[in-house]
């Protein structure tokens, strides 16, 4: 006998996605508020050198004597910032390429997607790697580098959700009711076309992060002093015997990539009606 009279509770709403949606607030608010509250500047030597966690500091000293705690938080303020800009960027120019050449098709998608293909022929590290040293090291030509890694995805997935769309029977009856190529495009194909972009960049946004740290951990992303994951990490990897260095902002890392694929999987689910029973 089904029960009435009590709200259902949602079926994308499982434990995995309450834990995405407390992580990614929790590090947004971070971001966002730390300079106001932070226990220590993340660039000050307030302690011992190499001191291990403690009641004082909870994830101990560096080499330096900083607190590791208060610049494993500082650490938000760069990488989510510029994860959000290659997410924005990435998804907008391949997004906007993608339905240009599954629109009009011919010459123009052959010369779209051949660059996808280039593009996509390197391992993304790799490309990266290579865009970030040809620019120079700094996290703003880091963010560049990304853009280039990441738009080719974006643009085969909006060539393809173009293309099904194009033939579905409202779009061939607006065009036999004469709306213009752009009107078409804009009005009728596109607002179908977004959810698996929206979802698909959700999913990106922790390997992005992810993706920064690793050209950080290499030498070619954030500069020293400042505080950035990756960055961190390579400091804590050559004092491998003081764990607690890299360990604050490699499980920060980690947080983020799970909260952003948890937070992927309900939005997906929310959105496409397929995933629905």
């Amino acid at each position: 006998m089904q029960l009435t009279g009590f709200a259902r509770r949602p079926s994308w709403l499982t434990l995995p996605v309450v834990f995405g949606i407390v992580v990614v607030v929790f590090w947004a608010v971070v971001a966002l508020t730390i300079q106001w509250w932070a226990p220590y500047e993340p660039l000050d030597m307030v302690a011992r050198r190499l001191q291990p966690p403690s009641t004082e500091h909870w994830l101990g000293t560096d080499a330096l004597g900083r607190d590791v705690l208060t610049r494993t938080l500082f650490g938000a303020t760069h990488s989510l910032p510029i994860a959000l800009i290659v997410v924005a960027l990435g998804a907008g120019i391949g997004a906007a390429l993608g339905a240009l050449a599954g629109y009009f098709g011919g010459l123009v998608d052959s010369i779209v997607m051949r660059l996808v293909d280039v593009t996509l022929s390197f391992p993304p590290i790799l490309l990266a790697m290579a865009v970030t040293a040809s620019l120079g090291p700094g996290l703003e030509n880091a963010a560049v580098a990304m853009v280039v890694v990441w738009w080719p995805v974006y643009a085969r997935l909006m060539r393809a959700q173009v293309i099904a769309v194009k033939g579905l029977e409202h779009v061939e009856a607006a065009v036999a009711a004469g709306v213009s190529g752009p009107r078409l495009l804009i009005v009728h194909i596109l607002p179908l076309c977004w959810t698996p972009v929206m979802i698909n960049a959700t999913m990106d946004f922790g390997q992005i992060v992810l993706l920064a740290a690793s050209l950080s951990f290499i030498g070619l992303g954030a500069l020293p002093p400042a505080p950035e994951w990756g960055a961190m990490i390579s400091e804590g990897a050559t004092h491998f015997y003081y764990w607690w260095i890299a360990a604050g902002p490699g499980l920060a890392i980690l947080s983020v990539v799970l909260g952003f694929n948890f937070l992927g999987d309900a939005l997906r689910d929310i959105l496409d009606p397929r995933t629905q029973t």
